[in-house]
């Protein structure tokens, strides 16, 4: 397998005195889908907040590409191409999809925004994903349904040239339909060559895109395993602490959860 373009090694985060992550590791490879599970308050939000550079982990060392960085704040996060999609979408509704694609960057013209511009490339990010389900990219996303905001906010990321991109519960308010097309978008983003974090509940989900997939138990990073050679009832045992992968030691388990799902 080829070296990995993220890798995190022993990193810490405290809120006061609850310790949130404790020495956690993390590998995230090019053209692959990693899952990552725990239940409420593992430390999942944490640790992805930690990589966008969204809240610095306190100790540890994040390697891009081999080199370490430090990732204080997202912007220098989305230099390295790391991008992350929230769940809330952070979506315009009064905007076309176009104009949220570009929101905060729109290409100009003359002093003026190149509407045709952004409306071509816009166009060509969503045929390059085999996106077939929005009508027209001049579409108000008021109009859209849950499963086309997701398209809408994944494309962003694609847009910005993003080599990672981490997904927050992508299809955690929608329905059947609308799951497996945002699940075979998530499949082509990464046949693509792009490394993908899946953050989940859904192990179904997991288990159906999923290369390999990484469990988080009360801060500490208990399992990164190939999906083909874990079960789910394995995955299960990870996530609720009953079954512990051998060789790992399992170290001050009274952590509380911090804003929720820490």
């Amino acid at each position: 397998m080829s070296e990995p373009i993220i890798q995190l090694r022993r990193v810490t985060k405290s809120f006061g005195p609850v310790s949130v992550l404790k020495g956690v590791d993390l590998e995230v490879h090019l053209g692959q889908v990693t899952a990552l599970v725990g239940d409420n308050g593992a430390g999942k939000s944490t640790l992805i907040k930690g990589l966008a550079g969204v809240q610095p982990y306190d100790s540890g060392e994040i390697l891009v590409d081999g080199d370490a960085h430090a990732l204080r704040t997202p912007r220098e996060a989305a230099s390295l191409g790391i991008e992350v999609v929230y769940q809330d979408l952070a979506l315009c509704d009064n905007l076309d999809i176009v104009q949220n694609m570009f929101l905060g960057r729109e290409e100009l013209s003359v002093g003026t925004f190149d509407e045709g511009l952004m409306e071509r490339e816009a166009s060509d990010t969503l045929r390059s994903l085999s996106v077939r389900t929005v009508k027209s990219v001049r579409q108000k996303v008021s109009s859209l349904s849950g499963g086309q905001r997701q398209t809408v906010a994944i494309a962003r990321a694609v847009l910005k040239k993003a080599r990672v991109v981490i997904l927050d519960e992508p299809t955690a308010a929608l329905g059947v339909a609308q799951t497996e097309q945002v699940l075979s978008l998530v499949r082509r983003l990464a046949d693509q060559g792009v490394a993908v974090v899946l953050i989940s509940h859904n192990l179904a989900d997991v288990f159906e895109v999923a290369d390999d997939i990484a469990v988080l138990y009360l801060g500490q990073m208990v399992a990164q395993v190939k999906t083909a050679e874990t079960t789910r009832d394995d995955v299960v045992g990870y996530i609720t602490g009953t079954k512990v992968p051998p060789g790992v030691e399992l170290v001050g388990t009274s952590t509380i959860p911090v804003g929720g799902d820490a």
